[in-house]
C-alpha cells in the first residue's frame, strides 16, 4: 500500500482547480523525500494511476508522464522498473486514446534494460518487440528502428533462439544500409555472423567474423576473440576447396599465431592428419551448438575431422582399401566408403571408388567444389598405362638410334645387327 504522505499529496493535487500538472511535477521532484524504500513500489504505482485521473490535458499529461519515467529510471533498480513499468503500461493501455506511444516506448526500453541487467534476455526481447515502430503509429527514424531490432536480435541470441533472432535480422537487412552509425552496423554484422554460426553455415560465419576482426570500432582483445571465432568456424566447415581458401586467409593473418586454435588451423591448412588428443583439446573451447550431434549420429567436430583426415589421406595415398581407410579415420569400412562417396559427389574430393575390389583411388590435384566434379574419369589401371607408355617411349628411342646408325654406318649395321 502507498505511504500516507504520498496519498495525501495526491489528494491535494487532485483538489486543485488549476496547475494540477505543476503539483504532480513538484511531487515527483521531491518524491525520494516523501517515499520510503519499503513503499516506493506502491507509491510509484499510485502516482501512475493518479496521473490519468486528474483530468489533465494531453500535452500536460505527456509531460508529467515523461517526468515520472525519468524518476523511475533514476532509481536504477531493475525489479522496481519492471514492476512499476508494467503497471504503468497497463494503465496507459486502458486509456481510450493512443496518444502516449512515445512514453510507452520509453517505458518498454527501461523495462528491457532491467530485464537485461537481470539476465532475463527472453523477457527483454519480448518487451522490446512490443514497441510500435510503424511510421503510421509514431514518428520513428530508421536509426531508432534498427537500434531496437538489433537489441532484440542480440537478446534472442543470448538464449540461443536463432529462429526468432533471424526473423528480426531479416527486417534489419531491409534498412541497415540507410544507417550510418558504426556501432549499429557492427552489431548487425556480428549478429549475422552469430546466426550463421548457429545454423552451421561455418564458411559464411568464418568470413564475417574475420572481417569484423579488422574493425577499428572493436577493442584489441575483442578483435583477437573474433579472429578466434573465425578460426573455429573455418576448422568446423566441410572439407574442400572453399574451406581451404578460408583456412589460407586465416593462416596468412599474422595475428593468428597468437590463437590457441593456431595448431589445428595450421595442420588443417597443410592437410596434415589430426591426432585424437589435438581434437579433444580443440573441442574444449567450442560452444555447445558447435558440438551438436548431426543427423548421422556424429558431432559437428567429429564430422569435420573425419572429412579433413580423409582429404589428408588423399595426399598420402594413391589408393587405399575400405578397411584400411576406416582404421585411419576411426570408422567402419562402410561409413568410410559412404563419407568418401559423398565428398566425391559434392566435388570436394577427386577420386573413384571400385566397390568390387573395395578400393578407393585418389586423383591428385585440387577439387573444384562443384557438385559432381569430383569423379575421376578413369582411374583404375592408371599405373599400368603409365608403364605401357614408358615401354613404348623406350622402344621408339631404340628404333631412332638404330635408324641413325644405319644412315651413318651401314656396313657396321649389316655386319653386327641381325634384321
Amino acid at each position: 500500500m502507498a505511504s500516507p504522505m504520498i496519498l495525501e499529496l495526491l489528494a491535494n493535487a487532485k483538489k486543485r482547480a488549476v496547475d494540477r500538472d505543476a503539483a504532480l511535477d513538484s511531487l515527483l521532484e521531491s518524491f525520494k523525500t516523501y517515499s520510503t524504500p519499503t513503499t516506493v513500489a506502491a507509491d510509484m504505482k499510485e502516482i501512475a494511476s493518479s496521473i490519468f485521473s486528474n483530468d489533465l490535458r494531453v500535452v500536460a499529461l505527456r509531460g508529467v508522464l515523461e517526468r515520472f519515467i525519468a524518476v523511475l529510471r533514476d532509481f536504477a533498480n531493475a525489479d522496481l522498473s519492471i514492476a512499476v513499468g508494467q503497471h504503468t503500461l497497463d494503465t496507459i493501455a486502458a486509456q481510450p486514446s493512443a496518444t502516449f506511444l512515445d512514453q510507452a516506448a520509453s517505458l518498454r526500453e527501461l523495462m528491457a534494460d532491467a530485464h537485461e541487467s537481470n539476465e532475463d534476455f527472453l523477457d527483454a526481447a519480448k518487451v522490446l518487440s512490443e514497441i510500435p515502430l510503424d511510421a503510421a503509429q509514431r514518428k520513428v527514424t530508421n536509426e531508432e528502428r534498427v537500434g531496437v531490432w538489433v537489441r532484440i536480435v542480440r537478446n534472442y541470441l543470448e538464449v540461443d533462439d536463432t529462429t526468432s533472432a533471424e526473423t528480426y535480422l531479416n527486417k534489419l537487412k531491409n534498412v541497415i544500409f540507410t544507417v550510418s552509425d558504426p556501432t549499429l552496423n557492427l552489431h548487425f554484422r556480428l549478429s549475422q555472423a552469430r546466426i550463421q554460426d548457429a545454423k552451421r553455415e561455418f564458411l559464411s560465419a568464418s568470413s564475417a567474423y574475420h572481417d569484423i576482426s579488422f574493425s577499428p570500432a572493436v577493442s584489441e582483445d575483442e578483435r583477437l576473440h573474433t579472429l578466434a571465432m573465425a578460426a573455429r568456424c573455418a576448422i568446423l566447415a566441410p572439407a574442400g576447396p572453399l574451406r581451404s581458401r578460408a583456412l589460407g586467409r586465416l593462416y596468412k593473418d599474422e595475428r593468428a599465431v597468437n590463437l590457441d586454435e593456431f595448431s589445428m588451423l595450421e595442420k588443417m591448412f597443410l592437410d596434415r592428419l589430426l591426432a585424437p588428443a589435438e581434437v579433444e583439446k580443440f573441442a574444449q573451447g567450442l560452444a555447445p551448438h558447435q558440438l551438436a550431434t548431426t543427423s548421422d549420429g556424429s558431432t559437428v567436430l567429429a564430422k569435420a575431422v573425419v572429412e579433413h583426415n580423409l582429404l589428408g589421406a588423399s595426399r598420402l595415398y594413391s589408393n587405399i582399401g575400405f578397411e584400411a581407410l576406416g582404421v585411419l579415420l576411426g570408422l567402419d569400412a562402410s561409413r568410410a566408403e559412404d563419407t568418401t562417396a559423398k565428398m566425391i559427389e559434392q566435388g570436394r574430393l577427386v577420386g573413384r571408388i571400385d566397390q568390387i575390389e573395395e578400393m578407393i583411388w585418389f586423383e591428385g590435384g585440387e577439387a573444384s567444389g562443384e557438385k559432381g566434379s569430383g569423379r575421376a574419369e578413369v582411374k583404375v589401371g592408371k599405373e599400368l598405362r603409365h608403364w605401357d607408355a614408358n615401354v613404348q617411349d623406350l622402344a621408339e628411342e631404340v628404333e631412332n638410334i638404330t635408324n641413325a646408325l644405319q644412315r651413318e654406318f651401314p656396313e657396321f649395321v649389316a655386319a653386327t645387327l641381325v634384321a
